[in-house]
Parts: C-alpha cells; sequence; structure tokens
C-alpha cells in the first residue's frame, strides 16, 4: 500500500510538472513584456536561466530569476555576472514600463541597441564584450539617471545626444577605445554628479563640463589637451593624470597696444632694430623713410585682396552657371520621363566618385487610383528638393520605430510590387552591374514577409536579421537585411558590384543568391531558402534533425562543406576569403545536403566582426594580430568538424572554465584513442567505425595548427574526407 501511494504521488507531481512547463492559457504579464523578454531570452543564447521558460509567465509564478515586476508589467531585469553571452536585440525597446536594466559582468558582445525602453532610468552593462558605436537614440531616455557601459569595447565618438538627459546623475563611459571631442550637449547634464572617461582615447578641452555639478570627474589616460578649467580644479574627486594638458597661460596683449597691418607686424625670426648711436642720434629721416614703405606696402596688400576677390567671384559665377545647366538638363530628362508614364529622382553624379551614385526609383501608379490623384500620390511619395533627393524620413532607422518590424508597411495604392523592376541608376540600367540576380522592392519583399512579422523571423546574424518570405507561387525564400553597420560604408555602386560577384557564385554546396534590394537606403539580398535549418541548431537544438545525423551523415556534412570552401579558395579567380565560416552558417536540406551561407561577403566584415569570430571559439590565433587568409578559413573548419565529432559547442560557457573553448579542451586529446572515443558526440550511441574515428582526428589536427603555414588548402582535406568516406 506505501508502494502505491508513493506511485500515485509521484504520478500526480509528474502531472503537475508537466503543466507548469506548457505555455499558459492566459498569462498574467504584459504581452509587449512576453514578448521582449522572450526576444532577449533567444538573442542571448537561450542561457539555462532558472525560471526562464520559453513560453512561460516573467510576472506569474514561480518568478524569473532577477525579473522584477509591478503587477502585470516587468520593471527590472538584474543578472549582473550571470555567465550570459550573445547580443542584445533591436526588440529591447518593447518593454512595455522598463526602469532597471543590469547586464554587467557577463560576456555579451554585439552592438548595443538603437531602440531602447524609454522609460529606463538605470541602465547597465559595464565589463561585457559590447562593440561598435554608441547609440545616438540615448536621447530617447529622458528618464535615465544612471548610466555604466565600462569595460567593453567600444569605438568612435560619444554622440551628441545629451540635451534631453536633464535627470542623469552617474555615467561610466571608462575602460572603451572612444575617441574624437566631447560633444557639446554634454553641457546640459545639470544633474550630473559623477562622471568617468578614464581609459579611452578622447581628445580636446574640457570646458564643455565647467559648468556641471561634479562631484567625481576621471578623465585619466586619455588625449585630452588645453588649459584646465579653474571650476574644475575645484571638484572634490578630480583625476586627471596620463593627458597632456597645457598648463601655461600665454599673457594677454596690453589694451592700449594697436593692432598692426600684416606689413607692420614684426617677425619673430627678426632681431629688433637698434640704433647704432643710441638715444642721442635722431630718427626723424628714419622715420620718413619707414612711412614711405608701409604706404607702398599697403598699396601692394590692397591691390592683391582686390585680385583675390575679383577671382572669387568669377570662379562662383562659373559655379552657379555650371549648376543651373545641370538643373536645365535635369528638368529636361525628368519631363521626358513623365511623357513615358514614370517618376523618377536623379542625383547629380561624379565621375570619380561612385559613392555619390543614387539610383532612379520607379513608381507606378496603382490600377485602383483614383482619376487626377496620381500627382498626389507621387508627391506624397517622393518629395523632389532643390538638391533633388528623396525625402524618405519615414522609412529611416533614425526615426523609434512605433512596432518591432525593420520597415513600416507600404500601401499597394502607393508602391506596386515589382519584383522584375530593376532601378536604374545616372549611368544607366542596374542590369549592366547585376546581370544574374533579380531586383526585389521593398514593397514586394513586405509582401512576402508579411511585413517582416515576428513569425517569419529566422534568426539574427553578424551582418543583419533573416526572415522567410513565400513568393504568391509557393516559393519559399530568405531574406537577409543587412544592418547600416555592415553595408553603410559602402556606395550604391559598390554594394552593386558585391552583388554581381556574389550572384555568380555557382556550386552545388553555396547557398544560391536569388536577388537584392536598394530601395529607401536598405539594402536587403534575398536567397534560396533551406528547410532544416543550420548545422548549429541540429547539433544543439532540433532533437529530429540530431537522430538523422549519423555519423556518414556527418561526414558528408564535411566534404560538402569543404567542397564549398575549396571552390571558394582555389576555383573562383579572383579567390575568396569566406571570412565567418561557422556552424551557423552551415545551411542544411530536406536530405541534409549542406549548403554554406555568407558567401563573398567578406567586404562586410568589419574589425568588430573579427573580433566577434575570435569570441566564439572559431577565430584562429592569427586574429589577434589582424591578419585574416585562406589558412584561416581552413582554422573554422577543423572547429566545424570538432563539432560534428563532439557535438559540443565551439564555445559554451555552461560548461566547466577547462572544458568551454572547444579547440583548447580537445587538442591535446585529439591523438589519445582513449581519450577521443570518450569524446565523440553521445548522441551517435557508439554507432561510428572506429578507424574513421582516427581519421577525422587526424584532419582536425591539421586544421586547427596554431601557425597558419602548416595547416594544408581545403584540396588536400577534401580528398582526405573522399577516401575516408569511401
Amino acid at each position: 500500500m506505501a508502494s502505491l501511494g508513493w506511485n500515485i504521488r509521484a504520478w500526480v507531481l509528474g502531472i503537475l510538472v508537466t503543466f507548469s512547463a506548457m505555455p499558459p492559457v492566459e498569462g498574467f504579464t504584459d504581452p509587449r513584456d512576453v514578448y521582449a523578454i522572450t526576444q532577449l531570452h533567444a538573442f542571448l543564447g537561450f542561457p539555462l536561466i532558472p525560471g526562464w521558460i520559453p513560453g512561460g509567465d516573467p510576472c506569474g509564478q514561480p518568478s524569473w530569476q532577477g525579473v522584477e515586476c509591478v503587477n502585470s508589467n516587468i520593471t527590472a531585469i538584474k543578472l549582473n555576472g550571470a555567465s550570459l553571452g550573445g547580443e542584445l536585440n533591436e526588440d529591447l525597446g518593447s518593454f512595455a514600463s522598463i526602469i532597471l536594466i543590469d547586464l554587467s559582468n557577463n560576456q555579451i558582445g554585439g552592438a548595443i541597441p538603437s531602440n531602447l525602453p524609454i522609460t529606463l532610468r538605470s541602465f547597465f552593462l559595464s565589463d561585457n564584450q559590447f562593440t561598435g558605436r554608441i547609440p545616438d537614440t540615448l536621447s530617447s531616455l529622458g528618464q535615465l539617471t544612471d548610466l555604466s557601459l565600462n569595460g567593453n569595447r567600444l569605438t568612435g565618438p560619444i554622440p551628441d545626444a545629451f540635451e534631453p538627459l536633464k535627470s542623469l546623475i552617474n555615467m561610466d563611459l571608462s575602460g572603451n577605445n572612444l575617441t574624437s571631442q566631447l560633444p557639446p550637449s554634454m553641457g546640459n547634464l545639470s544633474s550630473l554628479t559623477t562622471l568617468h572617461l578614464q581609459n579611452n582615447q578622447l581628445i580636446g578641452v574640457l570646458d564643455v563640463l565647467q559648468d556641471l555639478p561634479l562631484i567625481d570627474l576621471n578623465v585619466e589616460n586619455n588625449l585630452f589637451s588645453g588649459p584646465i578649467p579653474d571650476k574644475l580644479l575645484t571638484i572634490p574627486n578630480f583625476r586627471r593624470a596620463g593627458n597632456p594638458f597645457n598648463t601655461t597661460i600665454l599673457p594677454s596683449a596690453p589694451a592700449s597696444s594697436p593692432v598692426l597691418p600684416p606689413s607692420e607686424a614684426p617677425s619673430p625670426h627678426s632681431p629688433r632694430r637698434a640704433h647704432p648711436h643710441g638715444p642721442s642720434s635722431s630718427p626723424l629721416p628714419e622715420i620718413g623713410m619707414e612711412r614711405k614703405k608701409n604706404t607702398s606696402s599697403k598699396i601692394t596688400w590692397i591691390a592683391i585682396k582686390g585680385l583675390f576677390v575679383v577671382i572669387v567671384l568669377l570662379v562662383g559665377l562659373c559655379l552657379y552657371m555650371s549648376r543651373c545647366c545641370k538643373r536645365q538638363r535635369l528638368s529636361e530628362e525628368t519631363a521626358k520621363m513623365h511623357e513615358m508614364g514614370t517618376y523618377g529622382v536623379v542625383q547629380e553624379t561624379h565621375k570619380k566618385d561612385p559613392s555619390s551614385l543614387n539610383t532612379i526609383y520607379k513608381v507606378q501608379k496603382a490600377s485602383k487610383e483614383p482619376a487626377g490623384g496620381g500627382s498626389q500620390t507621387k508627391t506624397a511619395l517622393l518629395k523632389q528638393g532643390k538638391d533633388h533627393t528623396i525625402d524618405m524620413t519615414g522609412l529611416g532607422d533614425t526615426d523609434r520605430p512605433t512596432s518591432p518590424l525593420p520597415f513600416p508597411l507600404l500601401s499597394a495604392e502607393r508602391i506596386v510590387a515589382d519584383p522584375t523592376f530593376t532601378p536604374l541608376n545616372s549611368r544607366g540600367n542596374a542590369s549592366n552591374i547585376v546581370e544574374s540576380a533579380k531586383f526585389f522592392t521593398i514593397a514586394s519583399l513586405q509582401q512576402y514577409t508579411n511585413s517582416f512579422s515576428q513569425e517569419n523571423f529566422i534568426g539574427k546574424g553578424t551582418l543583419g536579421t533573416v526572415y522567410r518570405a513565400q513568393l504568391p507561387n509557393g516559393m519559399v525564400l530568405a531574406v537577409k537585411k543587412l544592418d547600416k553597420a555592415a553595408s553603410g560604408h559602402l556606395s550604391d555602386r559598390e554594394f552593386l558590384e558585391l552583388v554581381s560577384s556574389i550572384s555568380k557564385l555557382r556550386h552545388a554546396n553555396i547557398v544560391e543568391l536569388v536577388g537584392y534590394c536598394l530601395e529607401h537606403g536598405q539594402r536587403l539580398l534575398v536567397y534560396n531558402y533551406c528547410r532544416n535549418g543550420t548545422l548549429d541548431e541540429a547539433l544543439n537544438l532540433d532533437y529530429e534533425i540530431n537522430k538523422n545525423l549519423s555519423w556518414n551523415a556527418r561526414m558528408r556534412v564535411a566534404l560538402q562543406a569543404a567542397k564549398a570552401l575549396e571552390y571558394l579558395h582555389e576555383v573562383c579567380q579572383p579567390p575568396i576569403v569566406h571570412r565567418n565560416f561557422k556552424s551557423c552558417n552551415v545551411l542544411l536540406e530536406d536530405d541534409l545536403t549542406a549548403r554554406v551561407s555568407d558567401c563573398g561577403l567578406a567586404p562586410l566584415f568589419s574589425t568588430n566582426s573579427i573580433t566577434q569570430l575570435q569570441g566564439s571559439g572559431y577565430g584562429a590565433p592569427e586574429l589577434e594580430l589582424g591578419s585574416y587568409s585562406y589558412q584561416t578559413d581552413v582554422y573554422s573548419f577543423g572547429v566545424v568538424m570538432l563539432q560534428l565529432l563532439t557535438g559540443r559547442k565551439s564555445y559554451d560557457r555552461s560548461r566547466p572554465r577547462a572544458e568551454q573553448n572547444l579547440v583548447r579542451w580537445a587538442f591535446s586529446r585529439l591523438h589519445d584513442i582513449d581519450a577521443l572515443s570518450r569524446m565523440v558526440d553521445p548522441s551517435l550511441n557508439g554507432a561510428y567505425p572506429s578507424k574513421s574515428l582516427s581519421r577525422v582526428a587526424d584532419i582536425i589536427s591539421l586544421c586547427i595548427q596554431p601557425e597558419p603555414e602548416f595547416r594544408p588548402p581545403m584540396s588536400e582535406i577534401v580528398q582526405k574526407l573522399l577516401h575516408m568516406i569511401k
């Protein structure tokens, strides 16, 4: 009977646990907060945080660790020192009423999101691995009192975004790589008492800080110069060592001293004239001669000035006439386009400046447009100013979004979705540059992705966000919206040339580029869709696919990925370095055929991207010296093969410190047969040939050699894998 009672209690407990893990039918927490914290959890890499259950209720019971609520709203997230990785997403701004976010002392990387909750009062991201610039959208945080971004890898100038932050009391930006001068708006921080800027590369003077109510100011180890304002010297805790301050104050000229013209001003390199006969000598004749010289010099100087003014006027007149001629030609071209039933906007293009190249956007009148409404529709969409630019303020990334969508929805009455249309530029049709990739309008991509809805969200990578798109004919595509940080340094022509080079990549194991979009300042790439996701997901998240990843299937994936890199390195002319090869960029088809993504996108990867690759466990040792070559791709391939062998992540913070970095943990075990057999992915259940296991270990060992010159070319690796599979 006792045994029966225990079994009944266990059965009831099991049912309760099962129901507690299920998503609630109607959660207590505000749906906006549920969405925001779910996205945060996903972008942090689904870390194991007690109580954080996908589909759970953050403000319900049981409580989520580090989450504080008031009624149904999340008001604070405190995860200081929680061994978090991943990055933050743009949906951070979706929290409805959050006041405090503390994610300091973790390993979070990537850029600080530009979309931040406007209700924030305390924002702590110190001692992480954030890169990029401090977003200028800080200006939207009017209630902010405490800001800590110290101990990261932030670069660029401090944004001029502090004018609305009247409540900011404490700010710490120390220990980054910030440059340039202090922004003028920092002088409006009327409540600021603590400011730490030490250990950066800031320049200029400190005058902007002199009227702030500072009690604690630390500017050590920067490049500040000039004299220190007297008011700053009265700050109780002012630390300033390690700056080239100029403490010498130059004496001001006496008020009675006349201002001399250039001809009369004494040269600093000429000694003063001394009269050989002393004071008794008569100076009158010499003064007369000097006056003649001065008069002559003045006349010469006036003549030079007059000539200069005439030259400036002539140059200005020529430029004005040239611009008028260009405007007249432009008006004639616009009139011709009206006659053809199209309307375009052309920008002047300098022959030697490809960055000024701009496309002409085709706008067709919708079939349902009322009579006489065409001009109004065109005026609403394209405002032609005196500089002939497009006014697309409604589509800019700088505006604070009211929804998590990358673009606002464009009505079909305003822009007709026409994927066959290719934009023009001032030198002709873009198809002259991009021959084999289709042009998609933003309107059409919005239609195919349901306005870039969350249900079509695939994931966020180093270069941007990817969405699933379904065409009317049932074809499924993947749309990658490139971040401005990734593609902003390219002109339109350079971007089109990049698209052209990617579209020419033709290999069975490389994801094919179908098309692109270049509209309204947005740049998107459209690829074929691989239904089984990424190799990283198959190894770590998707149990169903993982069951099908037998030893032979894994070796075929390795061979196909190796062939893709061999094609890039040794077949393409000029050769192509991948620069971001990892398991999340190896996509799987229904039959587990491997296709490598992000090929040809190396020009978009910045120094920060290389740093991220190094921190993720895929980066070769030479990356510390800023060196990247084909051999670096080979190293990354060896890491992916290690993942196929062990089923582990390249860098796993949830494991003991000695096992977190996969290469460091595995390197010494690859040639120990007993240790090697214990490394094999347990999900294989021992179903692998021992002879094949040692060969795989040999290939991995060659690929992850610390010295690049000792790593084999990809063609040699392909041959080794072919012999092993045969």
